[in-house]
Protein backbone atom coordinates (compact mmCIF):
# COMPACT_ATOMS: atom_id res chain seq x y z
CA UNK A 1 0.00 0.00 0.00
CA UNK A 2 1.22 3.74 -0.84
CA UNK A 3 -0.45 6.46 1.38
CA UNK A 4 0.59 9.99 -0.25
CA UNK A 5 -0.60 11.51 2.90
CA UNK A 6 -1.51 10.33 6.30
CA UNK A 7 -3.29 7.49 8.08
CA UNK A 8 -4.82 8.28 10.70
CA UNK A 9 -6.90 6.13 13.08
CA UNK A 10 -7.05 7.41 16.65
CA UNK A 11 -9.34 5.81 19.11
CA UNK A 12 -9.31 2.31 16.96
CA UNK A 13 -10.76 -0.67 18.51
CA UNK A 14 -9.29 -3.64 16.38
CA UNK A 15 -10.01 -7.31 17.39
CA UNK A 16 -7.80 -9.16 14.89
CA UNK A 17 -4.86 -8.18 13.24
CA UNK A 18 -3.84 -4.72 11.84
CA UNK A 19 -1.64 -5.42 8.81
CA UNK A 20 0.69 -2.21 7.40
CA UNK A 21 3.62 -4.38 6.52
CA UNK A 22 5.55 -3.46 3.58
CA UNK A 23 3.59 -0.15 3.53
CA UNK A 24 4.71 3.65 2.37
CA UNK A 25 3.26 6.46 3.66
CA UNK A 26 4.70 10.01 3.08
CA UNK A 27 3.18 11.57 5.91
CA UNK A 28 2.54 10.18 9.28
CA UNK A 29 0.82 7.05 10.71
CA UNK A 30 -1.88 7.88 13.80
CA UNK A 31 -2.73 4.40 16.45
CA UNK A 32 -3.17 7.24 19.26
CA UNK A 33 -5.40 5.78 21.96
CA UNK A 34 -5.73 2.89 19.55
CA UNK A 35 -7.09 -0.93 21.34
CA UNK A 36 -5.63 -3.71 19.30
CA UNK A 37 -6.40 -7.17 20.72
CA UNK A 38 -4.87 -10.36 19.28
CA UNK A 39 -3.42 -12.21 21.99
CA UNK A 40 -0.78 -14.58 21.25
CA UNK A 41 -0.24 -13.21 17.61
CA UNK A 42 0.68 -10.07 16.16
CA UNK A 43 -1.75 -6.97 16.75
CA UNK A 44 0.15 -4.78 14.71
CA UNK A 45 1.84 -6.65 11.98
CA UNK A 46 3.97 -3.29 10.21
CA UNK A 47 6.99 -4.97 9.03
CA UNK A 48 9.14 -2.92 6.99
CA UNK A 49 6.95 0.02 7.28
CA UNK A 50 7.99 3.33 5.62
CA UNK A 51 6.64 6.61 7.14
CA UNK A 52 7.41 10.04 6.37
CA UNK A 53 7.36 11.47 9.57
CA UNK A 54 6.12 9.84 12.70
CA UNK A 55 4.33 6.51 13.87
CA UNK A 56 1.93 7.87 17.04
CA UNK A 57 0.66 5.27 19.21
CA UNK A 58 0.59 7.17 22.57
CA UNK A 59 -1.44 5.73 24.70
CA UNK A 60 -2.15 2.35 22.85
CA UNK A 61 -3.57 -1.00 24.33
CA UNK A 62 -2.11 -3.84 22.60
CA UNK A 63 -2.98 -7.25 23.81
CA UNK A 64 -0.33 -9.48 21.30
CA UNK A 65 2.68 -8.50 18.94
CA UNK A 66 3.51 -5.08 17.99
CA UNK A 67 6.04 -6.00 15.47
CA UNK A 68 7.42 -3.37 13.56
CA UNK A 69 9.88 -5.20 12.46
CA UNK A 70 12.75 -3.12 9.57
CA UNK A 71 10.59 0.18 9.76
CA UNK A 72 11.98 3.28 8.72
CA UNK A 73 10.94 6.32 10.56
CA UNK A 74 13.04 8.76 10.41
CA UNK A 75 11.60 11.15 13.50
CA UNK A 76 9.17 9.27 16.21
CA UNK A 77 7.75 5.97 17.31
CA UNK A 78 6.17 7.30 20.43
CA UNK A 79 4.73 4.71 22.70
CA UNK A 80 4.37 7.26 25.34
CA UNK A 81 1.86 6.09 28.20
CA UNK A 82 1.49 2.55 26.09
CA UNK A 83 0.59 -0.68 27.72
CA UNK A 84 2.00 -3.30 25.60
CA UNK A 85 0.78 -7.19 26.71
CA UNK A 86 1.94 -10.33 25.14
CA UNK A 87 3.07 -12.91 27.94
CA UNK A 88 5.02 -15.51 26.96
CA UNK A 89 6.11 -14.42 23.60
CA UNK A 90 7.32 -10.96 21.97
CA UNK A 91 5.12 -7.69 23.02
CA UNK A 92 7.42 -5.44 21.21
CA UNK A 93 9.47 -6.36 18.05
CA UNK A 94 11.84 -3.35 16.55
CA UNK A 95 14.28 -5.35 15.31
CA UNK A 96 16.44 -4.26 12.70
CA UNK A 97 14.82 -0.62 12.56
CA UNK A 98 16.14 3.04 11.37
CA UNK A 99 14.49 5.14 14.53
CA UNK A 100 14.48 9.05 15.41
CA UNK A 101 13.71 8.63 18.66
CA UNK A 102 11.66 5.32 20.31
CA UNK A 103 9.29 7.07 23.04
CA UNK A 104 8.30 4.64 25.61
CA UNK A 105 8.16 7.44 27.96
CA UNK A 106 5.70 6.90 31.29
CA UNK A 107 4.24 3.72 29.39
CA UNK A 108 3.50 0.51 31.89
CA UNK A 109 6.08 -2.24 32.47
CA UNK A 110 5.71 -4.70 29.14
CA UNK A 111 4.60 -7.84 29.45
CA UNK A 112 6.38 -9.78 26.83
CA UNK A 113 10.03 -9.87 25.18
CA UNK A 114 11.30 -6.79 23.61
CA UNK A 115 13.17 -7.25 20.65
CA UNK A 116 15.20 -4.12 19.33
CA UNK A 117 18.28 -6.33 17.61
CA UNK A 118 20.13 -4.89 15.33
CA UNK A 119 18.31 -1.61 15.33
CA UNK A 120 19.63 2.27 15.08
CA UNK A 121 17.82 4.48 16.89
CA UNK A 122 19.39 8.23 17.68
CA UNK A 123 17.52 8.84 21.00
CA UNK A 124 15.73 5.74 23.24
CA UNK A 125 13.51 7.10 25.83
CA UNK A 126 12.64 4.61 28.03
CA UNK A 127 12.80 4.32 32.02
CA UNK A 128 14.40 1.24 33.68
CA UNK A 129 11.16 0.01 35.11
CA UNK A 130 9.33 0.04 31.18
CA UNK A 131 11.65 -2.78 30.59
CA UNK A 132 10.37 -6.56 30.82
CA UNK A 133 12.39 -9.37 32.82
CA UNK A 134 13.52 -10.62 28.76
CA UNK A 135 14.99 -8.39 26.27
CA UNK A 136 17.04 -8.82 22.85
CA UNK A 137 19.33 -5.83 22.29
CA UNK A 138 21.95 -7.00 20.61
CA UNK A 139 23.63 -4.86 17.94
CA UNK A 140 21.08 -2.09 19.15
CA UNK A 141 22.72 1.20 18.42
CA UNK A 142 21.53 4.66 19.93
CA UNK A 143 23.62 8.31 20.88
CA UNK A 144 21.03 9.29 23.50
CA UNK A 145 19.31 8.11 26.92
CA UNK A 146 16.80 9.73 28.57
CA UNK A 147 15.24 10.04 31.13
CA UNK A 148 18.69 10.72 32.63
CA UNK A 149 19.59 8.53 35.13
CA UNK A 150 22.78 6.70 37.28
CA UNK A 151 24.16 3.79 35.62
CA UNK A 152 23.17 1.51 38.74
CA UNK A 153 19.75 2.16 37.56
CA UNK A 154 20.41 1.20 33.52
CA UNK A 155 22.80 -1.72 34.18
CA UNK A 156 20.40 -4.58 35.43
CA UNK A 157 18.70 -4.60 32.03
CA UNK A 158 21.89 -5.75 30.20
CA UNK A 159 21.83 -8.48 32.49
CA UNK A 160 18.26 -9.54 31.25
CA UNK A 161 19.85 -9.97 27.54
CA UNK A 162 18.26 -13.89 26.63
CA UNK A 163 22.00 -14.09 24.52
CA UNK A 164 23.77 -13.57 27.62
CA UNK A 165 26.56 -11.82 28.60
CA UNK A 166 27.31 -9.40 25.24
CA UNK A 167 30.49 -6.96 25.41
CA UNK A 168 28.80 -4.86 22.69
CA UNK A 169 25.59 -3.48 25.10
CA UNK A 170 27.96 -2.49 27.77
CA UNK A 171 30.01 -0.48 25.07
CA UNK A 172 26.82 0.87 23.71
CA UNK A 173 25.81 2.15 27.18
CA UNK A 174 29.33 3.36 27.98
CA UNK A 175 29.22 5.41 24.61
CA UNK A 176 26.09 7.11 25.54
CA UNK A 177 26.94 8.62 29.14
CA UNK A 178 30.48 9.29 27.28
CA UNK A 179 28.34 11.75 24.83
CA UNK A 180 26.15 12.65 27.61
CA UNK A 181 29.61 14.10 29.26
CA UNK A 182 29.31 11.73 32.23
CA UNK A 183 32.55 9.73 32.21
CA UNK A 184 32.20 8.43 36.06
CA UNK A 185 29.34 6.21 34.68
CA UNK A 186 30.78 5.44 31.92
CA UNK A 187 33.40 4.05 34.05
CA UNK A 188 31.30 2.85 36.33
CA UNK A 189 29.13 0.58 32.90
CA UNK A 190 33.21 -0.62 31.93
CA UNK A 191 33.73 -1.86 35.90
CA UNK A 192 29.89 -3.59 35.30
CA UNK A 193 31.44 -5.13 31.84
CA UNK A 194 34.22 -6.56 33.11
CA UNK A 195 32.73 -8.22 36.48
CA UNK A 196 30.12 -9.57 34.01
CA UNK A 197 33.13 -11.19 31.79
CA UNK A 198 34.28 -12.67 34.98
CA UNK A 199 31.49 -15.11 35.18
CA UNK A 200 32.01 -16.32 31.70
CA UNK A 201 36.26 -17.47 32.36
CA UNK A 202 37.48 -19.99 34.18
CA UNK A 203 37.78 -20.42 37.58
CA UNK A 204 41.80 -19.99 37.85
CA UNK A 205 40.89 -16.23 35.84
CA UNK A 206 38.16 -15.13 38.12
CA UNK A 207 40.38 -15.25 41.07
CA UNK A 208 42.40 -13.53 39.54
CA UNK A 209 39.64 -10.52 38.12
CA UNK A 210 38.56 -11.03 41.79
CA UNK A 211 41.72 -9.87 42.96
CA UNK A 212 42.14 -7.10 40.52
CA UNK A 213 38.79 -5.79 41.13
CA UNK A 214 39.28 -6.09 45.16
CA UNK A 215 42.42 -3.59 44.76
CA UNK A 216 41.92 -1.16 42.04
CA UNK A 217 38.78 -1.61 40.57
CA UNK A 218 40.38 -3.44 37.44
CA UNK A 219 41.90 0.25 37.16
CA UNK A 220 38.56 2.44 37.21
CA UNK A 221 39.23 2.56 41.30
CA UNK A 222 42.59 3.54 41.44
CA UNK A 223 42.47 5.42 44.67
CA UNK A 224 41.85 1.90 46.40
CA UNK A 225 45.79 0.63 45.76
CA UNK A 226 46.34 3.64 47.98
CA UNK A 227 44.01 2.91 50.49
CA UNK A 228 45.37 -0.93 50.46
CA UNK A 229 49.09 0.30 50.77
CA UNK A 230 48.65 2.51 53.18
CA UNK A 231 46.91 -0.10 55.58
CA UNK A 232 49.55 -3.01 55.18
CA UNK A 233 52.34 0.27 55.53
CA UNK A 234 50.36 0.93 59.12
CA UNK A 235 50.32 -3.06 59.79
CA UNK A 236 53.69 -3.77 59.15
CA UNK A 237 55.36 -0.35 60.83
CA UNK A 238 53.42 -0.89 64.22
CA UNK A 239 54.32 -4.65 64.10
CA UNK A 240 58.02 -3.98 63.46
CA UNK A 241 58.16 -1.15 65.74
CA UNK A 242 57.35 -3.88 68.75
CA UNK A 243 59.42 -6.10 67.21
CA UNK A 244 62.54 -4.82 65.80
CA UNK A 245 64.41 -7.25 63.32
CA UNK A 246 67.47 -7.88 64.45
CA UNK A 247 70.40 -6.53 62.10
CA UNK A 248 72.54 -8.87 59.68
CA UNK A 249 75.56 -7.16 60.86
CA UNK A 250 75.49 -5.15 63.70
CA UNK A 251 78.76 -3.42 62.95
CA UNK A 252 77.52 -1.70 59.62
CA UNK A 253 73.33 -2.22 59.98
CA UNK A 254 71.88 2.02 59.78
CA UNK A 255 69.78 2.69 62.06
CA UNK A 256 66.38 0.75 62.11
CA UNK A 257 63.24 2.48 60.66
CA UNK A 258 60.04 0.17 60.38
CA UNK A 259 58.32 3.05 58.28
CA UNK A 260 60.94 2.33 55.30
CA UNK A 261 61.53 -1.23 56.58
CA UNK A 262 57.85 -2.06 55.37
CA UNK A 263 58.16 0.03 52.31
CA UNK A 264 60.94 -1.95 51.36
CA UNK A 265 59.33 -4.97 52.10
CA UNK A 266 55.69 -3.85 49.88
CA UNK A 267 57.48 -2.38 46.90
CA UNK A 268 59.31 -4.33 44.38
CA UNK A 269 61.11 -1.10 43.42
CA UNK A 270 61.96 0.67 46.45
CA UNK A 271 65.34 0.06 48.53
CA UNK A 272 66.29 2.33 51.63
CA UNK A 273 68.72 -0.09 52.74
CA UNK A 274 66.24 -1.90 55.35
CA UNK A 275 65.51 -4.73 53.70
CA UNK A 276 68.91 -6.28 53.01
CA UNK A 277 70.45 -4.85 56.98
CA UNK A 278 67.66 -6.23 59.26
CA UNK A 279 66.27 -10.03 59.25
CA UNK A 280 63.25 -10.29 61.13
CA UNK A 281 62.66 -13.44 63.56
CA UNK A 282 59.35 -15.80 64.29
CA UNK A 283 56.06 -14.50 63.53
CA UNK A 284 57.94 -11.33 62.35
CA UNK A 285 59.95 -13.22 59.96
CA UNK A 286 55.90 -14.52 58.39
CA UNK A 287 54.80 -11.13 58.50
CA UNK A 288 57.78 -10.03 56.37
CA UNK A 289 56.92 -12.87 53.73
CA UNK A 290 53.35 -11.68 53.78
CA UNK A 291 54.09 -8.18 52.95
CA UNK A 292 56.88 -9.22 50.31
CA UNK A 293 53.79 -11.42 48.34
CA UNK A 294 51.35 -8.90 49.27
CA UNK A 295 53.46 -6.32 47.73
CA UNK A 296 54.47 -7.45 44.33
CA UNK A 297 50.80 -9.44 44.05
CA UNK A 298 49.65 -5.18 44.37
CA UNK A 299 52.00 -4.29 42.18
CA UNK A 300 51.59 -6.03 39.51
CA UNK A 301 47.60 -5.47 39.94
CA UNK A 302 48.14 -1.88 40.07
CA UNK A 303 50.37 -2.01 36.45
CA UNK A 304 47.91 -3.88 35.08
CA UNK A 305 44.95 -1.30 36.02
CA UNK A 306 47.08 1.06 34.46
CA UNK A 307 47.59 -0.52 31.41
CA UNK A 308 44.31 -0.71 30.87
CA UNK A 309 43.71 3.13 31.92
CA UNK A 310 46.39 4.25 29.50
CA UNK A 311 44.70 1.44 26.65
CA UNK A 312 41.47 3.13 26.94
CA UNK A 313 43.08 6.71 26.73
Amino acid sequence: MSVGNDIAATGLVCHGQVRLNGAIVTGEVNLNDAVLHHPGHDALHAETLSVGTDLRAMRLRAHGRVNVSGARIPRHLNLAHARLRNPGGQALRASSCVIGELWLREAAPIEGVVNLRGSQVDLLHIAPETWPDRVRIDGLSYRRLTPDLPAEQRLPVLEREESGYLPYAYEQLTAAYRIAGDDAAARTVQLAKLRRHRRTLPRYARAWGHLQDITVGYGFRPMRAAGWLLALLLTGATAFALAHPRPLKADEAPDFNPVFYTVDLLLPIADFGQQSAFAPQGWAQWLSYALIVTGWILATTIAAGITRSLSRQ
